[in-house]
């Protein structure tokens, strides 16, 4: 019998560094309609919901949701972590795929690949492509067993309660964690939005492909023969997983 699994992506009106990011417009595509469309296109996932926060500025959250038709999850804003796990309560699966709206490029065959070896690995409880360190910024998978989220649940605390599956790689003597490479190796690469600088490289990248999904290949491809584009966020720095 094939696992089941959900896809839970967090969004937030919210952003210290590019409020209302996840609303912005790509093509004429929100940036959080892309990722729907990324986890949908990929056909691995049983079920699909946004998980937003119960602030007033999200209500438009979640009418973009309503438009799009996908489910939706209001909780906490600060304690992602039980904003998943509720999520997941009102979802039931036996794993989750963790989605950030922040991460319109995202690749369904990417998603599609990290979905079927998980499913293949009975004793496996999480699984992610940044642990393999290969991928741009932004095109990252992973996959945790909602019994190993579960009892992340009761142990996390701090910022391991934003970043929802961080307690559980930081403790590998205590899960069982898999990294999944994708050459060519391209980690220097940034494609999620974070900042204005991101944004410009996201509509550079959509103004070149349009309204679809690139490739992952494809994109790394591009992203070496257009050494400008890459310079916009060449100077951003990724925070730290305690800066949450």
């Amino acid at each position: 019998m094939t696992l089941s699994m959900v896809g839970i992506v967090q969004a937030r009106m919210g952003s210290s560094r590019l409020p209302g990011k996840v609303l912005r417009r790509l093509d004429g595509r929100s940036v959080l309609g892309w990722v729907v469309r990324a986890a949908a296109d990929s056909r691995a996932l049983d079920d699909l919901v946004v998980a937003t926060t119960e602030e007033a500025v999200d209500d438009a959250v979640v009418e973009e949701c309503e438009r799009l038709g996908v489910a939706w999850h209001r909780g906490p804003v600060d304690d992602v972590l039980t904003r998943y796990l509720d999520a997941l309560d009102r979802h039931p699966a036996e794993s989750v795929m963790r989605f950030t709206a922040d991460c319109p490029l995202l690749d369904p065959a990417l998603i599609r690949t990290a979905a079927t070896v998980f499913r293949s690995l009975p004793d496996l409880d999480y699984l992610s492509t940044s642990l393999g360190g290969t991928l741009p910024r932004g095109l990252d998978v992973e996959v945790i067993r909602s019994t190993a989220l579960r009892r992340v649940g009761g142990l996390a605390a701090d910022h391991h309660r934003v970043h929802v599956t961080s307690y559980a790689y930081t403790h590998p003597g205590a899960f069982s964690l898999m990294g999944l490479a994708f050459p060519p190796a391209a980690p220097r690469f940034r494609v999620t939005l974070d900042t204005a600088e991101d944004l410009q490289v996201i509509e550079s990248i959509v103004a070149k492909f349009g309204d679809t999904p690139v490739p992952h290949r494809t994109l790394v491809e591009w992203l070496e023969l257009n050494p400008e584009v890459v310079a916009l966020n060449a100077g951003t720095r990724q925070k730290e997983l305690a800066e949450a």
